[in-house]
């Protein structure tokens, strides 16, 4: 499977999400997707204790590590490429995490409204 075109919700080009940890519905640093991509990884969400355990609670543990897989955990601070409809979910719920738009999808766009992402915008310090 190919990833769909790298544009990002600003419509510039997608950069890169985290590769430490390394993220992605790939694995190659980027939020990108594809029809394979069943739950639109598409978000790059900067983790936040309150979302952490708000994931966890919800059934989606991304706090606790899993060797086996590779996986370390994510703790707050870490960039990771969410599902859309989770981050839409945390956002409803008043938890969302920060959303770095330079590294969000377009195809997030098909879930999540703009405005929604651009209100949990991480700002530039």
């Amino acid at each position: 499977m190919e990833p769909d075109d790298p544009v990002n919700v600003l419509g510039g080009a997608l950069a890169a999400c985290s590769t430490n940890p390394l993220t992605g519905f790939f694995r190659d640093g980027h939020c990108n997707t594809c029809e394979g991509d069943q739950g639109s990884h598409t978000v790059c969400a900067v983790m936040t204790d309150e979302f952490l355990a708000y994931s966890k609670y919800v059934g989606n543990d991304l706090s606790t590590p899993h060797p086996e897989f590779g996986f370390a955990g994510l703790k707050a601070g870490d960039h990771w490429c969410l599902c859309a409809a989770r981050f839409l979910q945390a956002h409803d719920e008043g938890c969302a995490p920060l959303v770095n738009l330079a590294a969000t999808h377009t195809r997030a766009l098909e879930i999540v409204p703009l405005d929604v992402l651009k209100a949990n915008q991480l700002m530039a310090h």
